[in-house]
């Protein structure tokens, strides 16, 4: 792991609450929608919007659904954000997974027809349910929406991978600096800032999804701000040094 130079953070003002650079909308045409039926013909993208059925709108802690329950749809997040997580044996939370705007969720119930965690809304957020019947009728009449699916199905498997990759090698350090990279990545993708933005989970979250303790993320914030690689008032963060948070990570710049 690359050692850190500690210096004093540089003197800027307070950040403010990270906005977006553009609004998504709220219909069809947002970032999962458009990933969903990229290349889509005129007629199966008509069926497709027939297929989805209303939103539902959810406050923090409320439940999108539950570990064991039927599962029958998949859930396309139109704004807000959301943690997975599953009950150890001894009744604590493990958190699994972060959702944000632009991701579907729900794929876990596919293979065994029951959720295998539960979805729990992190903010005000909406999602919009995709009966999984009517979605897998519809994509055996149309290749690219096979395709489009598999993609999604794919790409969660991969995040699964690289989790186990950072649980099983890196150290706490690396771990954050990791878990802080994505979602700069990931903010940016949507059109938010990629240096200044908000952390929907707490840093009791953050550990059990890191594989690590409350008090060990809170020393690794602390060391990076010392290093001025960030600054972290309250849940609000601004990164200063994405190059040497990638080197920490073990990336290229």
């Amino acid at each position: 792991m690359a050692s850190l130079a500690l210096r004093s953070p540089p003197a800027l003002p307070r950040p403010a609450t990270a906005g977006p650079l553009r609004e998504f909308p709220v219909h069809g045409s947002d970032r999962a929608m458009r990933e969903l039926s990229a290349g889509l013909e005129a007629d199966t993208l008509r069926e497709l919007d027939a297929v989805i059925s209303s939103s539902s709108r959810l406050k923090r802690g409320d439940t999108l659904y539950q570990a064991g329950e039927t599962f029958t749809a998949l859930y396309a997040i139109r704004q807000g954000s959301c943690k997975t997580s599953v009950l150890a044996e001894d009744g604590r939370e493990q958190v699994t997974g972060y959702h944000m705007v632009g991701d579907i969720i729900g794929l876990d119930g596919i293979g065994s027809e029951r959720h295998g965690c539960a979805a729990v809304a992190l903010e005000d957020t909406t999602a919009c349910a995709l009966p999984f019947a009517c979605l897998a009728k519809l994509a055996r009449t149309s290749v690219t929406l096979q395709h489009n699916i598999h993609r999604f199905l794919s790409r969660d498997i991969r995040r699964e991978q690289d989790m186990l990759l950072l649980l099983g090698s890196m150290q706490a350090e690396e771990r954050l600096a990791v878990f802080l990279l994505n979602l700069s990545e990931r903010y940016q993708q949507r059109g938010y800032s990629s240096t200044e933005f908000v952390l929907r989970m707490t840093r009791q979250e953050i550990g059990s999804y890191l594989g690590i303790k409350l008090e060990t993320v809170s020393r690794a914030f602390s060391r990076f701000q010392e290093a001025g690689l960030l600054q972290v008032q309250g849940r609000s963060v601004k990164l200063f040094a994405l190059s040497a948070l990638k080197q920490i990570a073990g990336r290229r710049c």
